[in-house]
């Protein structure tokens, strides 16, 4: 289950873009999360997926 507050989520996910996923699509199937739904929560708290550096910003 991922962290319902943004900035909990936005620093578990880049974590975890960090260590262990090379992608947000690969992390999302490992993961088994929605990746709309990820990138929505991210977005409204002002956050964007850049894939050049593979993290949220």
């Amino acid at each position: 289950m991922l962290p319902s507050d943004p900035n909990m989520l936005l620093s578990f996910i880049n974590m975890k873009l960090r260590d262990q996923y090379d992608s947000l699509d690969s992390l999302c199937d490992g993961l088994d999360e929605d990746k709309e739904e990820i990138v929505s929560k991210l977005a409204s708290a002002g956050y964007a997926y850049n894939e050049t550096t593979n993290q949220f910003k």
